[in-house]
């Protein structure tokens, strides 16, 4: 009668992946990160108990994320015409200076107020079109890109809102909304002298870039390289970065608008 064995051998890791693990980001640096996107994506809430955990002082004056808090939450809930005046009384150049920005915000009004009369039978579809008559149609010629926008969403009215087309379904969904809150926070931050994205974004893509690079240059690389953000344990960092998601959902903020 024979026996068989389970080996217990320890998988042998790749080389480059014990360099990984020879690398020790600071706590200072892992902390500034996490800072730079609180403040860049507008928690001032989850900001300043950051601060305080983590015994650092924020970039930025936490209280006025507040203004983009306001307007990043009312495009979130629809409310485009309250955005619309919060942005031009921060800064009426904001809009002014970009046409693209000031047509995706009316188109996404459009949306809703044809949202609203779609979303019982027989509604009134008159404030739609008078809206898109004053203010998308003027706009219309001046881009080719405006104008099919404008058609796209005027197609709205013509199909039944529970059978649409997929280009059509996607204006409605929510990620619309996101989409262009984003957009706005982006250039709010420009118009004050900021970073239109968190630093965290930049390092992805960084990081991204040079695996592809490594990749072409038939580096000796493991099959397949993960963040390693779900093998993290129970660090000083780890811990800070639980705590910051942790506050974050505790004070109601809304969720971080991630493409």
């Amino acid at each position: 009668m024979t026996s068989s064995t389970t080996s217990t051998a320890t998988p042998t890791r790749h080389p480059f992946e014990r360099r990984v693990d020879e690398v020790k980001p600071s706590k200072t640096d892992i902390n500034f990160v996490i800072m730079d996107y609180l403040i860049n994506e507008g928690y001032p809430s989850a900001a300043k108990k950051f601060a305080m955990e983590a015994n650092i002082q924020p970039s930025a004056d936490v209280e006025s994320i507040q203004e983009r808090v306001e307007i990043r939450n009312a495009i979130h809930a629809g409310d485009i015409q309250t955005a619309i005046e919060k942005i031009n009384e921060l800064n009426p150049q904001i809009l002014d200076l970009d046409p693209s920005l000031h047509f995706a915000l009316l188109r996404l009004q459009l949306v809703e107020l044809i949202r609203n009369c779609t979303s019982t039978p027989n509604g009134d579809i008159s404030a739609a079109l008078t809206f898109a008559t004053t203010e998308l149609a003027p706009r219309a010629p001046t881009k080719p890109e405006f104008l099919e926008d404008l058609e796209r969403t005027m197609a709205l009215l013509i199909f039944p809102p529970d059978n649409l087309a997929a280009p059509l379904a996607a204006l409605l969904d929510p990620s619309l909304r996101k989409a262009v809150a984003n957009k706005v926070n982006e250039a709010i931050l420009s118009s004050q002298g900021a970073r239109r994205e968190a630093r965290i974004r930049n390092l992805v893509r960084l990081r991204t870039w040079a695996e592809q690079k490594a990749r072409e240059s038939k580096k000796d690389l493991p099959s397949t390289l993960e963040l390693g953000l779900d093998r993290i344990g129970p660090s000083p960092e780890r811990r800070d970065v639980s705590m910051n998601e942790s506050v974050i959902h505790s004070n109601g903020e809304a969720e971080p608008m991630v493409t």
